[in-house]
């Protein structure tokens, strides 16, 4: 028994694209649906072996977890701080950047026999720049936004850390410029109504 060959028309070449993208859409949508919950799980174990990790046995450390957007994409990168604001370490959890190049963020800024570019050990201040950038954190050759947008979740991590109460974890309010002009007006407002009266 033979099949009839189908007549080559624009309305049979749609209906056989129609399915066939309907069938794969079917067979992604399944395989996530069984891969998701393991996908998770393997998030989760990183970012715990990542927090222990970052430490470096500090019992008094504290993990942050920050994502800026590099060359290539997001760029999610997990801090230790030691409770003066020292760089314990950190671990690059994902990132995009180009390979051979932007994705040396990996191990670049952790190495010890150059200090020009090494932050591990160092007090953060939360205004780590490139060198090109007038700063003191050589970049990584050939990769300055991946190196900038490295340093960005290094400074935005410090401040997050410089915000939470040591006692509760939590976060409180950092001062502010405005806030800080804020205070003296009020007290500008306080001396002239002293002085009026």
């Amino acid at each position: 028994m033979t099949m009839a060959k189908m007549e080559s028309s624009l309305k049979n070449m749609l209906l056989s694209l129609t399915c066939i993208t309907l069938g794969a859409a079917v067979a992604l949508a399944g395989i996530y649906t069984l891969t998701k919950d393991r996908i998770d799980a393997q998030k989760t174990a990183a970012e715990q072996e990542a927090r222990l990790s970052v430490l470096a046995g500090c019992p008094d450390g504290t993990p942050i977890m920050t994502e800026t957007d590099g060359f290539g994409g997001k760029m999610k990168v997990m801090f230790g701080f030691a409770p003066d604001g020292t760089i314990l370490g950190y671990k690059v959890l994902e990132h995009s950047e180009t390979p051979g190049l932007g994705d040396k963020a990996v191990w670049w800024f952790q190495n010890q026999d150059k200090p020009g570019q090494n932050i591990v050990g160092r007090v953060a201040n939360g205004t780590f720049s490139v060198s090109k950038d007038g700063g003191d954190v050589d970049a990584i050759t050939a990769a300055t936004i991946s190196s900038r947008a490295f340093l960005k979740a290094a400074n935005e991590a410090y401040n997050e850390f410089r915000s939470m109460d040591a006692a509760t974890g939590a976060t409180k309010p950092v001062a502010t410029e405005d806030a800080e002009e804020d205070d003296d007006e009020v007290e500008t407002n306080e001396e002239t109504e002293a002085q009026d009266e």
